[in-house]
């Protein structure tokens, strides 16, 4: 290869460093502003089309990536915390400059710790099923609001959740100060709207999951994961070969359990939280819906752990478990597991939200 190099990505500017080993010509400096159009002919004027770059998984290295590949370079996304792990403990300058000569090098040297780069489709589904559950969260916290006025006031929980015929002519009726009412009005109609924008995303994702092989997979073979969890456990997985054994991929999703042991002592653990949210939501969530199940695999298992520690550890690990399950089944499909779905077979997600009133 001829060019190695180093980007460091930002909204506003993209900090090169690359060394040319052909002609021992080096480059350094700024790509402004950070679009696609600018960095495609700064791409243009490099002496050589043959070489590769480093980038970190950062926000946006999509497009950074795809203009890469379309210049013909060979493109390596750095996993954030690793690379940054790799400067050392040692106090250094941490510069922009600094940060995309020590990408350069690392590649250079064969160390980069490198993310997978999804195909286009898979990175857009990802994206979907990211929107969707950045929609889901504040849905649960008006939720939650409404459950903490009612207990402020005395009243019970009510069945079958909030969002039941029942329970909103129950809210309707019961006695409260008009200040809590008003909260409680308003929350309902937050929902209400969450909701009429979650659903046409819902009827797209079971319409995708229906189709594609990956997620037929996991639904067929896997208890507790439905047409909205397989695409999300899909799209955040990606390919599971990569993945060398079960632990790697338990800690990809940030539900293992960090460790912190000196001279024999020991801190009490916690969930290391460093994948995908939505990907932890997913396999919760399916834990949830299939392990208490007398019909599950893991039922037992379940009942053991909620006998001797209660609260969301025993689905959590059942999670784990889960997860573990998925990487074999995604693993031996091979390529079918990541398929595209035909566009044709599916309707346009745009065609599908609410339109205003």
């Amino acid at each position: 290869m001829a060019i190695v190099g180093g980007l460091d990505v930002h909204r506003a500017q993209i900090t090169f460093d690359w060394v040319d080993h052909d002609t021992g010509e080096t480059g350094r400096g700024r790509i402004e502003p950070a679009t696609r159009q600018v960095f495609r002919r700064w791409l243009e004027r490099l002496p050589s089309r043959e070489g590769a770059f480093a980038v970190e998984a950062t926000t946006g290295w999509r497009f950074v990536v795809e203009e890469l590949q379309r210049a013909g370079f060979e493109a390596h996304l750095a996993e954030p915390a690793e690379t940054s792990a790799a400067r050392g403990n040692k106090r250094r300058a941490k510069t922009d400059k600094a940060d995309a000569k020590h990408q350069r090098e690392l590649l250079e040297q064969g160390r980069l710790p490198e993310s997978w780069i999804a195909p286009a489709h898979i990175l857009d589904l990802r994206e979907t099923v990211r929107l969707r559950h950045s929609l889901a969260e504040p849905r649960g916290q008006w939720q939650q609001r409404i459950h903490a006025i009612l207990y402020h006031h005395g009243l019970p929980k009510p069945d079958g959740g909030l969002l039941t015929v029942a329970t909103r002519g129950w809210l309707e009726t019961v006695e409260l100060p008009a200040a809590s009412r008003h909260a409680i009005a308003i929350a309902v109609t937050q929902i209400d709207q969450l909701q009429a924008t979650i659903d046409p995303i819902d009827r797209w994702l079971k319409t995708f999951a229906r189709r594609q092989p990956g997620c037929r997979a996991l639904m067929a073979n896997h208890y507790g994961i439905g047409p909205i969890t397989a695409p999300t456990i899909l799209a955040e997985l990606g390919d599971a070969r990569r993945f060398r054994n079960g632990d790697a991929i338990v800690r990809y999703t940030g539900l293992d359990v960090t460790v912190y042991s000196s001279d024999g002592k020991r801190a009490p653990g916690h969930l290391a939280k460093q994948g995908p949210p939505a990907l932890r939501w997913a396999l919760f969530e399916a834990a949830m819906a299939g392990a208490p199940r007398a019909g599950s695999p893991d039922h037992d298992y379940y009942r053991q752990v909620k006998e001797r520690t209660g609260g969301k550890r025993p689905a959590l690990s059942v999670a784990r478990k889960l997860v573990r399950r998925i990487r074999f089944t995604l693993a031996e499909l091979g390529d079918d597991a990541l398929a595209p779905v035909d566009t044709e077979l599916l309707p346009d997600l745009f065609d599908l939200l609410p339109t205003a009133a």
